[in-house]
């Protein structure tokens, strides 16, 4: 089973925040694509499994950056 979910990221302004973000949370467990709209800061997140909230949050942070709430 495939889930995707948004979040907004606060904080991104380059091609390197974009990367940070989608590495870190590309090793969130489950994680399968991370699609990054810069201009937004909207991140979509595909996954075979249900995505742990905390999980996501914490891989943004580590990356840099705020999930807006």
């Amino acid at each position: 089973m495939t889930t995707t979910s948004t979040v907004t990221v606060e904080g991104m302004t380059c091609d390197h925040c974009v990367r940070a973000v989608q590495s870190e949370l590309a090793d969130v467990p489950g994680v399968a694509a991370v699609d990054v709209d810069l201009a937004t800061g909207r991140v979509a997140i595909t996954a075979d499994r249900p995505l742990d909230d905390d999980a996501v949050r914490e891989a943004v942070e580590a990356a840099g950056y705020q999930v807006a709430s």
